[in-house]
C-alpha cells in the first residue's frame, strides 16, 4: 500500500505495472496535472472535465473498472461556521484518487494513520477510511450550530432585535447548504453503492463498510432536519415576539392619545372668545383654577380609570 501527494509519474506507473494499490491524495492540482492523471490512469475525459472545473453537485458516476464521485467534507471551523470542501475520488479495485481545492484535516488524520497501521491493509477499508472522514466531518460543524440555536432561542423568547433576524436567516441558509450536500451523498450511497463494492478487486465486505457510511449520513441527515425544525420554531417565535411588544407600543400609544383626546377639547374650548370667562378671569387664581384644573382632573379621572380596569 502506498500513500501519494504529488503527481509522480514515474512512480504511479510503476505501481500500476507491479498492481500495488495506491492513494493519491493531490491538493490544488492544476488543469495540466489533472489531464496528466487522466491520460495516466486512462479516465474517461467527462470525469477529467468534472475534476478541472470544480463546484459539481454531489454525484457518482461509473466508467468501467473504476467510478467517480464527488463528495463533500467540511474545513476546520471559522468563526462557528464550517466550510464545504469538494472532494473528487476515483474509485477503483487498483488505486484511489481524491482531488481537492481546499485544506481537509480529516483526509490528512486519515493518511497519517492507514501509514501507521500494517501495510495489509484491505482496498475496501482505504476507501471506506476516505468516504467516513469526509462524512464524520459534518459532526463537528454540527455542534456549534446547536450552541447557536440555543442562544438564539433565549433571545427570541426576550427582546429580539433585527440583527437577530438576520442571525436567523442567515443560519437557516447555512443548514440548507449543509442539508443540500448531505441529503445527495446519502441518497447516492442508498441507491449506487453497488457501483463501488462490485468493483474488480474490491472484495465483498466493501458493502458492510460503506453501510456504515450511510448511516451516518442517515444520522448527520436527520441532526440538521431537527436543527431546521428548530430554526423554523424560533423564527415564529421572533415574530410572535416583535407583534407582542408591537401590540404594547400600541396600547401605550391608544392610552396616551386618549388622554390628551379630552385635553385638546377642553382647551379648544377654553380657547375660544367667550365673554363671561373674558369678564370673570381676572386673577392668577382663576386662571389656575379653570384652565390648570381643567386640565388635571379630566387626567386624573382618566388613570383612575384605566387603573381600575387594569389598563395601564
Amino acid at each position: 500500500m502506498e500513500f501519494l501527494t504529488t503527481l509522480d509519474r514515474d512512480r504511479i506507473a510503476a505501481l500500476l505495472e507491479r498492481d500495488e494499490y495506491f492513494w493519491l491524495d493531490l491538493v490544488s492540482p492544476s488543469p495540466d496535472d489533472t489531464e496528466q492523471l487522466g491520460k495516466l490512469l486512462g479516465l474517461h475525459e467527462l470525469a477529467v472535465e468534472d475534476s478541472i472545473n470544480f463546484g459539481q453537485r454531489p454525484k457518482l458516476d461509473e466508467y468501467g473498472n473504476y467510478v467517480f464521485v464527488v463528495f463533500y467534507g467540511v474545513a476546520p471551523l471559522k468563526n462557528g461556521r464550517a466550510d464545504l470542501v469538494e472532494v473528487h475520488i476515483y474509485v477503483s479495485g487498483s488505486w484511489v484518487v481524491t482531488l481537492r481545492h481546499s485544506h481537509c484535516e480529516e483526509l490528512a488524520h486519515v493518511r497519517e494513520s492507514l501509514e501507521e497501521r500494517p501495510t495489509d491493509e484491505s482496498e475496501q477499508f482505504v476507501v471506506y477510511s476516505v468516504f467516513d472522514a469526509l462524512t464524520d466531518s459534518f459532526f463537528g460543524a454540527l455542534e456549534p450550530i446547536e450552541h447557536e440555536l440555543e442562544h438564539l432561542e433565549a433571545v427570541v423568547i426576550g427582546r429580539p432585535s433585527p440583527g437577530d433576524r438576520e442571525k436567523l436567516l442567515d443560519l437557516g441558509r447555512y443548514l440548507s447548504d449543509l442539508r443540500r450536500r448531505i441529503s445527495s451523498q446519502r441518497d447516492i450511497l442508498a441507491g449506487q453503492m453497488d457501483q463501488i463494492t462490485e468493483l474488480p478487486g474490491l472484495e465483498a465486505g466493501a458493502r458492510d463498510y460503506l453501510r456504515d457510511v450511510y448511516d451516518h449520513l442517515v444520522r448527520i441527515n436527520e441532526e440538521i432536519e431537527s436543527n431546521r425544525e428548530r430554526l423554523a420554531a424560533a423564527m415564529q417565535l421572533y415574530v410572535s415576539s416583535v407583534s407582542n411588544r408591537l401590540n404594547e407600543v400600541m396600547e401605550r400609544l391608544t392610552v396616551i392619545a386618549t388622554i390628551f383626546l379630552p385635553l385638546t377639547v377642553i382647551t379648544g374650548f377654553f380657547g375660544q372668545n367667550f365673554g363671561w370667562l373674558v369678564r370673570n378671569i381676572n386673577s392668577e387664581a382663576d386662571f389656575l383654577i379653570f384652565g390648570v384644573g381643567g386640565l388635571a382632573v379630566p387626567i386624573a379621572l382618566m388613570l383612575f380609570f384605566f387603573k381600575a380596569r387594569d389598563w395601564i
